[in-house]
């Protein structure tokens, strides 16, 4: 008779599994809070100690770690020397193992969590015996996840051999235990106030394959981390699958509207980078808005609300040939009205990163990490440094231009007027230039520049760029400050009436 260990913390589907075993033929075998909801259940089972002769001490600590299970784990059915070494110690062979661990995530991210029951959340047993069955996977199940159970019972009631999924479960045992692993040294460094840890593990799970990634020739995949919340997060309403640049995309837009949460702004990104941005008085005033700064770019777009979506607001953006729009909800009509658009991708909730995430750029040969931008909305360092301070209505702007300025890629200048993107430089090798191309598209959808703020990533390196300006009308202008010829870029400003101000961070984003 076949012999089954199981002993999990998730027991989705757990008595239903053990029920079809049973009828299979297979003997049980389980642990604590396992075995009193199969025993529950009217299901024969033997407790751990039959096994193992042994009690389980130290409070549960110690049950699994005992030669009888591992020995029945790992000796090799094909090896008569392995079969009589067990034989003779009394041992019989384990022939399948589902089990799955304490919810170490879960208690860590907890508030008010302690140090020492974080600990206790550390699970040892379950992993060793799941390494030991699944180095032995060809002749031991080894089951991590509870959606295998239902493959696992098909091929053991079809009579296969199984070993290519035993293979499939056995590398999906060590990605998980590895990420488990990972998690907890991330949690000890997190401990000490280490940012930055001699080694980093970085795991994550796929979340779906892709049909190809930036070019139709490259192979993708989509990973996420469950932990950290993100994309992987958002909720599908419409449309057809996400692709790898859609993906991109939506990271692009929901950086560009993150720093306006709290108020009804959308943010409209090509290519990652944003092409228009803007608050308004509702959804479908915001939308209006930011697709005015470059009505051409916008064509093949993707849409970022931090409201929610009404009926009007999708009514306005059917009319405009968009890949994807995210919002934190939708209205049912809204849905109904972007449905009718059938490649159109409509996601909706929350893709906000859970817990101390950090920004994880790939070079080769290794990995490049820093910190998430800190908040914007610190204006209490902000210095005017011209004669001329701000009027009310150039703040509200500077404020705004500051926020959309962190999103474009570098080097960056934005033009802004009552609260919205009229022109945007991006990526441009020279600030000059990243100021021309602002004004340039400014005048190129019909925009008025006179009377309008800038917002500069970095500093600016020469006084040109000021007088450029001031050419097209720009009356404020914010940007961090800091070059060795700051005095001659503010004497360009006040020679020109303009009020400026430093806020002392750089914006950088490449």
């Amino acid at each position: 008779m076949p012999t089954a260990l199981l002993s999990v913390y998730d027991k989705s589907g757990v008595v239903d599994f053990a029920r079809e075993l049973r009828d299979l033929g297979w003997d049980l075998v389980s642990t604590g809070g396992t075995s009193r909801a199969l025993r529950e259940a009217g299901l024969a089972v033997r407790d751990i100690e039959a096994l193992t002769s042994f009690p389980e001490m130290l409070d549960g600590r110690v049950k699994t770690l005992h030669p009888a299970v591992h020995g029945g784990l790992l000796a090799r059915r094909d090896l008569p020397e392995h079969m009589a070494a067990i034989a003779a110690q009394g041992i019989g062979t384990i022939d399948l193992v589902a089990v799955n661990l304490y919810p170490f995530r879960a208690t860590a991210a907890r508030a008010g969590v302690t140090f020492g029951e974080v600990v206790e959340q550390i699970d040892i047993g379950g992993p060793s015996m799941l390494r030991s069955a699944a180095k032995n996977h060809a002749s031991v199940w080894t089951i991590v996840d509870p959606s295998d159970y239902a493959g696992v019972l098909s091929a053991l009631r079809a009579g296969e051999d199984g070993g290519d999924a035993r293979r499939r479960l056995a590398e999906k045992v060590y990605a998980h235990t590895a990420g488990y692993d990972a998690a907890i040294a991330a949690w000890f460094a997190a401990q000490r106030g280490e940012r930055f840890p001699e080694d980093i593990t970085m795991h994550a799970h796929r979340v779906q394959s892709l049909r190809y990634g930036e070019n139709p020739e490259q192979r993708a995949a989509f990973y996420g981390d469950d932990s950290r919340g993100g994309l992987a997060s958002l909720r599908q309403r419409g449309g057809k699958e996400l692709s790898f640049n859609n993906l991109l995309d939506l990271e692009g837009a929901l950086l560009a509207a993150e720093p306006f949460a709290g108020e009804a702004c959308c943010a409209i990104v090509k290519h990652t980078t944003p092409c228009g941005i803007a608050i308004g008085a509702s959804a479908v005033d915001a939308y209006r808005k930011a697709l005015a700064c470059d009505p051409v770019s916008a064509f093949g777009s993707v849409i970022a609300f931090t409201v929610p979506v009404d009926a009007e607001a999708a009514e306005a953006i059917s009319s405009l040939f968009v890949e994807c729009i995210v919002a934190p909800s939708f209205a049912e009509e809204a849905v109904e009205v972007l449905g009718r658009k059938k490649n159109l991708r409509v996601l909706e909730g929350s893709a906000e990163w859970k817990g101390d995430a950090m920004d994880v750029k790939r070079v080769r040969g290794g990995y490049l990490v820093q910190e998430r931008t800190p908040s914007l909305t610190d204006e209490g360092t902000w210095r005017v440094v011209t004669e001329r301070a701000p009027t009310e209505a150039e703040r509200r702007n500077l404020s705004f231009a500051w926020r959309a300025v962190a999103s474009v890629k570098s080097n960056a200048i934005v033009l802004t007027r009552d609260q919205a993107t009229i022109g945007i430089g991006a990526g441009q090798m020279s600030r000059v230039d990243a100021a021309f191309l602002a004004v340039h598209k400014a005048r190129l959808a019909g925009h008025e520049t006179t009377g309008s703020a800038l917002g500069s990533d970095a500093f600016f390196p020469f006084r040109d760029g000021i007088e450029q300006a001031a050419d097209a009308g720009v009356t404020a202008i914010i940007q961090p400050g800091g070059s060795v010829r700051d005095p001659e870029v503010i004497a360009a400003a006040n020679e020109r009436g303009m009020t400026m101000m430093f806020t002392g961070r750089r914006l950088f984003r490449h």
